[in-house]
């Protein structure tokens, strides 16, 4: 447990100063300031100022024309998002129009800068991954990326792609609260993505921190952002994770969904209809925090694994953390649940995969192969949530540091724990003695392996995100025997599982790890029972299976 202290910057004369000294006055004799978090002025009606447990009406009279020109005056100009800053500080003035354009409401919201938020998911902030902050509007999601950029800009290159300026303020100067990060203003809101792609290739950042991802171009953007190795930390609107998966514009953010039809043989094996939903990629953000109210949140420290654990109605499991009255923070790592079956709510003709538990009855059915599945997830995810720091030192002696371009870092970190070799990953090029990607970005020639070159450092290059492929890395890196061969049946079947499903979902063909003849022979009976083409390569130790269509 971790003891934090806040410290609380907001500007309240900034705000109060805009507003008509009638309502100032009623604002100012609240005794509740640090709970403030906006005031609401709409024409006809009683002012009213919102706390975070409460509403409070300032005045007996109603808003009228009067005070929302007096306010509209002593601010700048709205935007196109109809929006508006107050110079020098982070409060944020929304505007209601009528038909004719005429302003008849305004939102005067609060903007904090709440110095140690970040103290909570400090750990995966500083990981290297890229984060997807999830909560509902005025929860806090803002406060917590601005901390971050502050927090991250001290040891890396952050630019902040600000589009409603709420990250570091109105006004050309940032708010001092952003720290040393760079921060690029928006035109318009409908221009963020171009912005986003503009500061990868203009600014050379290390960190690309993103207020509010809302539109699916933003959402590609950010794709194509977090494929060139640039870690990226933003926010979006919704509840929980499921919520976003049946976001048709956000779901990409998370791997995204599309409908597959499996043989029968694979329908019968899984337990499930031939026509189910898988998750269509890797997700663009590798860690999601969702905040469920000011002080907690629920962690998926695998957005992968949570987003497949969702379809197939595995259990789901997550980390909770929250804050005490006495300011500990504490973990909690929470018992896997039934996942919520997305799979319900989207419709595809009205053929979907049901979620095991409901297929049998629940936790206490009767189905053998659904009490299987449910303990094969469960020590799954048991193992999956582990910190990835565990058991190596930063500057322990013949430990390797590796920078992984393109490469899913926590797939390579659970790697090096299953194979106990002594390497771990470090988060900037600088701090790597090895530089490990993939043959497309390799072959693309993209900055960062291009520096990489330029200095000397010895660069790895894998033909995939396997986990294969990794490990043979891993091997020829250190010279060891690799894992999957250590391990034996279970790793090799699941993988040839795996290829089956992708050739079945149109990729032409997929090579397997090299397996001794026992393993192949299996791998190839899979492939024959899904009625695919299997056929061996190579020479022992390294003969290895290939699945395709005839």
């Amino acid at each position: 447990m971790t003891t934090t202290r806040k410290r609380i910057t907001d500007d309240l004369d900034g705000l109060i100063d805009v507003l008509p000294p009638e309502i100032a006055r009623a604002v100012s004799a609240n005794d509740n300031f640090d709970d403030l978090v906006e005031v609401i002025l709409d024409l006809g009606r009683r002012p009213t100022a919102r706390f975070i447990d409460k509403e409070v009406f300032l005045l007996d009279r109603l808003v009228n024309v009067e005070d929302l020109d007096y306010v509209t005056k002593h601010i700048g100009q709205f935007d196109a998002d109809n929006r508006a800053g107050i110079e020098a500080t982070l409060h944020r003035i929304s505007a209601i129009l009528n038909r004719h354009g005429k302003v008849v409401g305004l939102t005067c919201r609060v903007g904090r800068a709440v110095y140690g938020t970040i103290e909570i998911i400090d750990d995966l902030v500083h990981s290297g991954e890229s984060i997807l902050i999830l909560g509902k509007p005025g929860v806090g999601k803002t406060t917590m990326l601005r901390e971050a950029a502050r927090v991250l800009a001290e040891t890396n290159r952050v630019v902040i792609v600000d589009t409603s300026n709420e990250i570091g303020g109105d006004g050309d100067v940032p708010h001092p609260a952003v720290g040393n990060a760079r921060r690029m203003q928006v035109a318009k809101p409908s221009l963020q993505h171009e912005v986003m792609i503009e500061a990868v290739e203009n600014h050379n950042p290390q960190v690309i921190v993103i207020d509010e991802i809302g539109r699916e171009l933003e959402a590609q953007a950010a794709r194509t952002i977090a494929e060139r190795g640039v870690q990226l930390i933003g926010t979006a609107h919704g509840n929980a994770l499921e919520n976003l998966l049946l976001n048709p514009t956000l779901s990409d953010l998370v791997g995204g969904i599309e409908s597959v039809t499996l043989s029968d043989d694979e329908a019968r094996r899984r337990g499930t209809q031939k026509t189910v939903l898988e998750r269509r990629s890797p997700p663009t953000f590798t860690v999601m925090v969702e905040i469920v109210h000011r002080g907690k949140v629920t962690i998926h420290r695998d957005v992968a694994a949570a987003v497949d654990a969702i379809l197939r109605g595995y259990p789901l499991p997550a980390e909770e953390r929250f804050w005490d009255e006495k300011g500990k923070i504490h973990y909690i790592k929470t018992s896997p649940t039934a996942a919520p079956t997305v799979g319900q709510s989207l419709k595809n003709n009205g053929n979907m995969e049901k979620s095991p538990f409901q297929r049998n009855g629940g936790m206490n059915g009767k189905s053998t192969q659904k009490n299987s599945k449910w303990e094969k997830s469960k020590n799954l995810y048991e193992t999956q949530f582990e910190d990835p720091w565990v058991g190596f030192q930063p500057q322990s002696e013949g430990v390797k540091n590796l920078f992984a371009f393109g490469v899913a870092r926590n797939r390579l970190q659970q790697v090096i724990r299953n194979m106990g070799v002594p390497a771990r990953v470090v988060r900037t090029p600088e701090e790597a003695d090895v530089f490990v990607t993939q043959r497309r970005y390799y072959r693309e020639r993209l900055q960062p392996v291009v520096q990489a070159e330029e200095k000397g450092m010895p660069i790895y290059v894998i033909k995939s995100n396997s986990g294969g492929q990794i490990e043979r890395f891993l091997s020829d890196l250190f010279s060891t025997v690799p894992y999957s061969f250590e391990k034996g049946n279970e790793e090799a079947l699941e993988q040839a599982r795996e290829a089956i499903l992708a050739v079945q979902s149109g990729e032409k063909y997929v090579d397997l790890d090299p397996a001794n003849a026992a393993i192949r022979r299996k791998q190839h009976a899979l492939a024959q029972a899904s009625d695919l083409v299997s056929q061996s390569y190579g020479k022992d130790p390294n003969r290895y299976v290939r699945i395709f269509r005839d």
